[in-house]
C-alpha cells in the first residue's frame, strides 16, 4: 500500500458510496487507475466488504449488553460448537476471545428490551457448556466508530 491507496481506504470509509469520478478526483489520479486500485484492495483482501451502517435505535434495537462468558474446558470440540452456536442468532453482533481478564469469550447482543434480552441469554445458557456469564448493559454509548485510523508507518 502506497499513500494513494491510504487515502481511497479514507475516503472510502467515510463514505463508500463516493462516485468513482468525485473519488479520482480527490485523490488526483484518473478514473481507472483509481478503479483498479480499488479492485486490488478488494482482491488483497484490504477492503472485506461495502455495507450500509443502520441506526441501532431507529430499527428497535436499542439495548446493548455485553456478555462475558468463562469455559471450562477450550476443547476444540467446544469451540466449534461455539462458533456454530454465534453464527446462529443475529442478536451476537460481536465475539471476542479474550486474555488477560477473567472472561474466556466478551459477546456483543443487541435487543429490543431487557425482557428479550433476558430470554435470549436464557436461549444461550441452555446451549453453552460455562462456568460462569456475566451481563453488563450499556447505559449510553459514548463513541462508535466504523472506521480504522490508517497511518503509513
Amino acid at each position: 500500500m502506497d499513500v494513494i491507496d491510504n487515502n481511497i481506504l479514507k475516503i472510502l470509509q467515510d463514505n463508500s458510496n463516493i462516485s468513482l469520478s468525485n473519488l479520482s478526483k480527490r485523490i488526483g489520479i484518473s478514473k481507472t487507475p483509481c478503479w483498479n486500485r480499488i479492485r486490488r484492495l478488494e482482491e488483497e483482501g484490504i477492503i472485506s466488504k461495502q455495507v450500509a451502517l443502520l441506526n441501532r435505535n431507529a430499527i428497535g434495537l436499542p439495548i446493548v449488553v455485553f456478555l462475558s462468558i468463562s469455559v471450562g474446558r477450550h476443547s476444540t470440540e467446544w469451540s466449534e460448537k461455539f462458533n456454530e452456536l454465534v453464527y446462529l442468532y443475529k442478536e451476537i453482533v460481536e465475539v471476542h476471545r479474550l486474555t488477560g481478564s477473567g472472561a474466556d469469550y466478551l459477546l456483543k447482543i443487541v435487543s429490543p428490551t431487557i425482557e428479550a434480552y433476558d430470554k435470549f441469554q436464557q436461549i444461550l445458557i441452555t446451549k453453552i457448556d460455562f462456568t460462569s456469564m456475566s451481563s453488563s448493559v450499556s447505559l449510553h454509548e459514548i463513541k462508535y466508530q466504523t472506521s480504522f485510523p490508517l497511518n503509513l508507518n
